[in-house]
C-alpha cells in the first residue's frame, strides 16, 4: 500500500485528531497557562496561537493535505487501475453526454454530486446509478463558503446530501469531496461521525476555469500512473470557444490515454471495496 494513503482501519470510524490538531490543543491550553501564570507572556503566548492559526488555515487551503485528518488522495495498492471522478453535477445538458462517452469505452467513473441538484434530475442520478458509476457526497448546495462552516454548518450540509442521494437513488455516499477542496479543522469530525471517506486527488484539469481542452488534459496526464485519482466536472465545466463543455472535450482523449496505458478507469467504492471494513 503507498505511503500516502492512510492504513484501511483508519479510513472511517471514530475520530482520531491528527498530529496538528492534537498539538493546537496542546498549544492553546499551553498559552492560556502561561499567561495565567506570567502574565506579561502574553504577547509571546497570543503569537504562538496566532501562528499555528496562520498554520491551521494554509492546511485547509492545501486541499491535498492530511494535516487536518485523513485523505484519499490515490488509490491503495494498484498498478493497473485509476479513478476518474467528475464534480458538481449532475447537469442535464453535460453529464447525458459525459455518461455515453464513458460508455462507448466501458469505463467507470465516480460523480460527487450536489445533493439539490439530484433531487432536481433524479433521473438523471438515477441512469448514473444503473450505468455502473457511483454518486458521492459533495455537500447539499455547494457552498463556496462552506471551509468557513463550524461543526454544525458542515454537518448539515452533508447529512442533507446524504439524504438527497439516498432518497433518489437508494445509494448511500461512502465518500466526500468538500466544494473547491478546501476545509477546515472541523471537517474530520463531522465525517468521521457520518463514516464518509474524505477523497480529493492526484491530479486536476482547473476545467472549471481553462478553456483550452490541450492544457487540461496535459494537466491530467503529466506523469500518469496507476493509483492516480483524476478530477473532471460536469458541472461549472468551462467552455471551448465553439462552446464546448470543456470537459467533453478531453475525456474522450483522456479514455484513450488511459487505454494506451493500460490503466482500467474504476470507482472509488471498486477500488477501495477491499481495503473498507464491511
Amino acid at each position: 500500500m503507498p505511503a500516502s494513503l492512510p492504513a484501511p482501519e483508519k479510513l472511517i470510524g471514530s475520530w482520531r485528531p491528527s498530529a496538528l490538531v492534537q498539538g493546537t490543543l496542546a498549544l492553546h491550553l499551553g498559552a492560556a497557562a502561561a499567561v495565567l501564570a506570567r502574565p506579561p507572556l502574553w504577547p509571546w503566548a497570543l503569537g504562538a496561537v496566532l501562528a499555528n492559526h496562520l498554520l491551521l488555515c494554509a492546511a485547509g487551503l492545501w486541499p491535498r493535505s492530511r494535516l487536518l485528518g485523513r485523505n484519499l488522495t490515490r488509490l491503495p495498492g494498484t498498478a493497473a487501475q485509476v479513478a476518474l471522478t467528475i464534480d458538481d453535477g449532475p447537469d442535464p445538458e453535460v453529464t447525458p453526454r459525459v455518461l455515453a462517452l464513458l460508455e462507448a469505452q466501458h469505463a467507470k467513473a465516480t460523480f460527487f454530486c450536489v445533493g439539490e441538484r439530484v433531487r432536481q434530475h433524479p433521473q438523471l442520478a438515477r441512469e448514473i446509478i444503473s450505468r455502473g458509476h457511483a454518486i458521492e457526497n459533495h455537500s447539499e448546495r455547494h457552498p463556496w463558503r462552506f471551509s468557513l462552516l463550524g461543526p454544525r454548518g458542515m454537518a448539515q450540509e452533508i447529512r442533507r446530501a446524504q439524504d438527497s442521494i439516498r432518497e433518489v437513488t437508494g445509494e448511500v455516499a461512502q465518500f466526500f469531496r468538500a466544494p473547491a477542496g478546501l476545509r477546515n479543522p472541523f471537517l474530520d469530525p463531522v465525517l468521521a461521525h457520518a463514516n464518509l471517506t474524505l477523497a480529493s486527488w492526484t491530479r486536476r484539469g482547473f476545467d472549471t476555469m481553462t478553456a483550452d481542452p490541450d492544457v487540461v488534459l496535459a494537466r491530467l496526464t503529466r506523469g500518469l500512473r496507476g493509483g492516480d485519482i483524476l478530477l473532471l466536472h460536469d458541472g461549472h465545466a468551462a467552455r471551448t470557444r465553439d462552446g464546448t463543455p470543456v470537459i467533453l472535450a478531453v475525456l474522450p482523449r483522456l479514455l484513450a490515454r488511459l487505454e494506451q496505458a493500460r490503466l482500467t478507469p474504476v470507482t472509488l467504492r471498486a477500488a477501495l471495496a477491499p481495503a473498507r471494513p464491511a
